[in-house]
Order: structure tokens, then C-alpha cells, then sequence
């Protein structure tokens, strides 16, 4: 029996494979203001998270990690520095967590301290 060399694919729900960004310091995304996610990343009617409040920051970051089909979609709304701060607090699902923290030992060891 041998065993595979394949990388793992991390899944962010059914037949959506988890996007993650090669590097943190390339997430360039907004760290404040209004932000307002296009329905391909937030169906709801209403779209705009304002960053100023904690839950609404989270709210979206959670989303747009489970809900991103291309790294551009990271780099324009995921700042590098907020989600390392929000690491911890984050509700994502097992497959986007594990991917990130597969690509990024940073992030992994920020959870284990939390």
C-alpha cells in the first residue's frame, strides 16, 4: 500500500474548494470604513458592512473566506493585519480553517494561544 503525496484539498462546503492567499502581506483589503460586498461574496439585500463595528467586521470576514472562488477576491476585501487580529475569533468552517492554517503557520499558532 502506498501513500499519497497529493495535497490535501480543504473544502469551504460541498464542491467549493477553500481559496487562500500565498502570503498575508499580499491582503490589501479595507481595515475601516463601509464596505460593500458584490452578491456574488453576500446574497442579502442589504450588503454593507461597516468595519467600525466588531461583529460586522467578523460578520464579513467569515464570509468572504468561506464564500472566495479567487484570490482577488481576498487581496480586495481581507486586510492581513485585521485577520491575523481576528483569527481566533472567527467562525469559519473546519475546511477554511484548516487550509489557512495549513498555509499559514502564523495563524495556526494564534489559535492554539487563544
Amino acid at each position: 500500500m502506498s501513500v499519497s503525496t497529493a495535497p490535501v484539498t480543504h473544502l469551504a462546503r460541498p464542491h467549493r474548494p477553500v481559496v487562500v492567499a500565498g502570503t498575508l502581506g499580499e491582503l490589501h483589503g479595507p481595515a475601516t470604513g463601509i464596505v460593500e460586498l458584490p452578491l456574488r461574496l453576500w446574497w442579502q439585500p442589504q450588503r454593507a458592512f461597516d468595519l467600525s463595528q466588531h461583529t460586522m467586521l467578523l460578520w464579513m470576514y467569515e464570509n468572504v473566506l468561506r464564500e472566495a472562488i479567487r484570490v482577488d477576491e481576498l487581496r480586495e476585501y481581507v486586510n492581513g493585519t485585521v485577520l491575523i487580529r481576528l483569527w481566533p475569533e472567527l467562525n469559519l468552517p473546519r475546511g477554511v480553517r484548516a487550509a489557512w492554517e495549513a498555509r499559514h503557520p502564523r495563524l495556526r499558532a494564534l489559535a492554539i494561544a487563544a
